[in-house]
């Protein structure tokens, strides 16, 4: 029976619930989520997961916070004065928006303060400090990708 392994390409179905039972993300209604295993780019702990599982296993597994965003870090919000902001943005409370970096790279952050002078930005992952839980079935497994890269 194939197995899941470091390389391989997986297709997963998922669903991605907070600990109050709220979805945070699912593929129902689209592709399974194409993964390839070892190359950095899902969460360590929903990797470690899939790992090993089997052609239409499925699991249902918990990680804690370290295991998929991390703990949340009050000292990743920062300040800057409203005048910075681009002229024109409807800018609101919750609303997240990109940031440049200087080496060209976009940043997500949450505007989590807004008044007349300055604006409050929250650079933690929006699932920053939560455990997650997933319910996975292994769809595919190949040595190519199945789906078109974009």
């Amino acid at each position: 029976m194939e197995k899941v392994e470091n390389g391989d390409f997986v297709n997963v179905e998922y669903k991605g619930t907070l600990e109050n039972g709220k979805v945070f993300d699912t593929s129902h209604g689209r592709q399974p989520l194409e993964i390839q295993m070892g190359a950095g780019h899902l969460i360590k702990g929903f990797e470690n997961e899939l790992m090993g599982m089997a052609l239409n296993e499925k699991k249902v597994f918990t990680l804690a916070p370290e295991d998929a965003y991390g703990q949340r870090d009050e000292n990743q919000t920062q300040s800057f004065p409203i005048s910075e902001a681009p002229p024109g943005m409807n800018l609101r409370i919750g609303m997240t928006i990109g940031l440049t970096t200087p080496e060209g790279h976009q940043v997500p952050a949450r505007i989590v303060h807004l008044d007349d002078e300055k604006l409050t930005l929250d650079f933690n992952h929006p699932l920053a400090g939560e455990s997650l839980t997933f319910e996975i079935e292994v769809v595919g497994i190949s040595s190519t990708p199945t789906q078109k890269q974009v």
